[in-house]
């Protein structure tokens, strides 16, 4: 699948906003602690891949009802659905200078992933987190993502790279007071 920037400017990629908002003290001081024990670029977005997958448990898994969506309140309450986990993971990396999308995967519900940018590509990298059956790895040669559609059950794999959360994955993660609601408002399609 040949993945398509939703701005042709690079340094969209790198912003900081309200959401990805990788100029907060403590987005900086996460990634300032990743960098110091990683070599190089590559070994850092490893760090904070493993970091934000391993370390903030998916509130589905772990029973969480709090919902987070701002990257700085992921890394501090330690909680986050697929989107809010791709917010911290976009913010640690965009934090380092490492350009990073969003993107999204179509199944019951939308899904949601970053794409990192090394050597002039994108590669498509999923935190959901792992638990049985979902086995999700860094890798800059070829996908090791939680899941894989399948377009006999209408399940999409979006090509496009967003700068910033689509609107409606946003909405509704602002608009649900806690994790049932968003369950029952979660996007369906983009």
């Amino acid at each position: 699948m040949e993945l398509i920037q939703n701005t042709a400017d690079l340094s969209a990629y790198l912003a900081a906003d309200e959401v990805i908002d990788h100029h907060h003290p403590l987005v900086r001081e996460t990634a300032a602690r990743l960098a110091r024990e990683s070599v190089d670029s590559y070994a850092y977005a490893r760090s904070a891949f493993e970091f934000v997958r391993d370390e903030i448990p998916h509130s589905q898994d772990s029973g969480d009802l709090r919902v987070t969506w701002r990257a700085s309140d992921v890394l501090e309450q330690r909680t986050g659905i697929c989107y809010a986990k791709a917010h911290a993971l976009a913010a640690l990396l965009r934090a380092e200078d490492i350009p990073t999308a969003l993107c999204y995967q179509k199944f019951d519900e939308v899904h949601g992933l970053v794409a990192v940018r090394f050597n002039g590509a994108w590669h498509r990298q999923d935190p959901r987190g792992n638990k049985p059956g979902v086995s999700a790895r860094f890798s800059l040669d070829g996908e090791r993502l939680a899941f894989t559609p399948d377009p006999e059950f209408n399940e999409v794999d979006y090509p496009v790279l967003y700068a910033e959360p689509h609107p409606v994955v946003l909405s509704a993660l602002k608009a649900a007071p806690d994790r049932p609601h968003l369950w029952q408002t979660l996007p369906t399609a983009l």
